[in-house]
């Protein structure tokens, strides 16, 4: 009997031809079409991802070029001016909306991250939980305006005049629920497995949170603590309700107070040009201050 070798580099009949139909069928008519459709799609969604810059840079190229004529020391540090007159600044402004965004944060942020330990890690499924989350997420969708009103309501009705706490009342109420709906979502994003180590090494349910899960969720947390600094900073309608404005330096958190968003809404209709060349360095300070908050706070807090 005589046996045949085969040469291992030589491919036999059978395996050349299916090896040779397998080439044709990467490139039959559909999966071409199927192909050509994905490079399409995928510069389109590149296409449309890029046109979304394009209001964002057009708004900063027209508040850099409107406002940077006013931007000095003296902007910081005066006080808006009288109408017709030149100079001045919104120095009181600035530091009324730190002001307004502190007791504001002072309120909210507390509530918020305890509703989010509560719901997520002691009653996930309770219907209390259930009707939080419910509550929060149509806080989200309301009208700052509404807000406003309560504030008003609630603080300037009884108190018998606008002030600075009116106004954080009013801004930790639009606050609270992208407080509150982004920590819960913070926590739910550290792993289990966290929990159970720390758990299976005798730890109580509260030290388990203080000690691993709130510093694991902590940097999340502070982004959603941003987010909500930098709505509170630049809305209008429930200030005007709750603060309304103030020419000078405050000197009493229960008194009017001046602040950015206001006072662009205030000069930007008036027929005085300085009042509105001084309306668009007001924004551009807006937009700086709550850029560089946010910037500084993923430095500060992200990980490595």
């Amino acid at each position: 009997m005589t046996t045949t070798t085969k040469d291992p580099g030589v491919m036999n009949p059978a395996s050349q031809a299916a090896s040779i139909s397998g080439i044709f069928e990467e490139f039959t008519p559909g999966t071409s079409f199927r192909l050509v459709l994905n490079k399409v799609l995928s510069l389109l969604c590149i296409a449309l991802a890029l046109a979304t810059f394009v209001p964002l840079f057009s708004i900063i190229y027209l508040l850099v070029i409107k406002g940077w004529k006013h931007l000095g020391i003296a902007t910081f540090t005066q006080l808006p001016p009288a109408p017709g007159m030149a100079g001045g600044g919104i120095g009181n402004a600035i530091v009324g909306t730190g002001i307004l965004v502190a007791i504001a944060m002072v309120m909210a942020a507390p509530l918020g991250i305890f509703a989010a330990i509560y719901i997520s890690e002691y009653s996930k499924y309770s219907k209390l939980a259930n009707a939080v989350r419910f509550t929060a997420k149509l806080l989200t969708g309301l009208p700052s305006i509404i807000c406003g009103v309560f504030a008003y309501a609630m603080v300037v009705v009884t108190t018998g005049k606008f002030s600075a706490v009116a106004g954080g009342v009013a801004l930790a109420v639009l606050s609270l629920p992208t407080i509150l709906l982004t920590s819960e979502q913070a926590l739910l994003n550290v792993p289990k497995t966290f929990r159970e180590a720390s758990q299976g090494l005798g730890a109580t349910t509260f030290q388990t949170i203080w000690k691993v899960v709130l510093p694991e969720a902590f940097p999340a947390m502070m982004t959603g603590m941003m987010l909500a600094i930098a709505r509170a900073a630049g809305e209008t309608a429930p200030v005007l309700f709750t603060s309304l404005f103030n020419s000078y330096w405050s000197k009493s958190i229960m008194q009017p107070t001046a602040s950015l968003s206001v006072l662009i809404y205030n000069f930007s209709s008036v027929p005085y040009p300085n009042m509105v060349e001084l309306a668009w360095t007001a924004s551009l300070v807006l937009v700086i201050i709550v850029t560089i908050t946010n910037v500084l706070s993923q430095l500060a807090f992200s990980r490595k």
